[in-house]
């Protein structure tokens, strides 16, 4: 039976949703390619349809939740460091820390993203750097890859706080360190923007 383009791209977009979450959760060594088809409701043998190889899809998948992040949070924040101060607030929250598969996959993932080949380690550079510069763009308007390091310096930050405080079994303790990192990302993006 043929499916139509629509059919085929809207099944590979699924494939990508899917994967994205279960490698958050279960971390990409520990998804296969079973599983990952499984969870789209598909068989095994149609991966190959739509990928080359598992690799292909860890690039794919990253690549798009970093595209969604970008979309459903730097573009929808507020405009200047009012936008940055939601985007630090929503990352270093409760929320975030406790729903890692629908979260960032920088904090669920980075340790095995830098195991990945080039290709994918590419796609996740491209993305970071496009959430890095929307932060930046609200920073120093006139001149936002004045800050760019200083706004992925503390990204890095942010994300490393958010992963720390999902690791704590004490959720009192992981609380207090995401509102410690809400203040000490917001001064040092202050302390940029004053710069830029």
């Amino acid at each position: 039976m043929r499916y139509s383009k629509e059919h085929k791209q809207m099944t590979r977009q699924r494939i990508i949703e899917t994967a994205g979450r279960r490698f958050k959760r279960d971390g990409i060594d520990g998804s296969g390619i079973s599983t990952l088809m499984a969870d789209a409701g598909l068989t095994n043998g149609a991966f190959y349809a739509h990928f080359e190889s598992k690799d292909d899809l860890v690039a794919t998948a990253v690549a798009e939740q970093l595209r969604a992040q970008y979309a459903n949070l730097v573009q929808q924040a507020a405009p200047g460091i009012a936008g940055v101060e939601q985007i630090v607030r929503w990352y270093l929250s409760p929320q975030h820390r406790d729903s890692p598969d629908d979260g960032c996959p920088s904090a669920a993932l980075l340790d095995e993203i830098g195991r990945c080949p080039d290709a994918t380690r590419q796609a996740y550079t491209d993305g970071v750097l496009a959430v890095v510069d929307g932060i930046s763009e609200r920073l120093a308007p006139a001149d936002p890859r004045s800050v760019r390091t200083k706004t992925l310096s503390v990204y890095a930050m942010m994300v490393g706080t958010l992963q720390l405080a999902r690791a704590l079994a004490d959720k009192r303790l992981a609380g207090e360190l995401l509102e410690e990192g809400i203040r000490n990302a917001l001064g040092l993006l202050a302390i940029a923007e004053q710069a830029g």
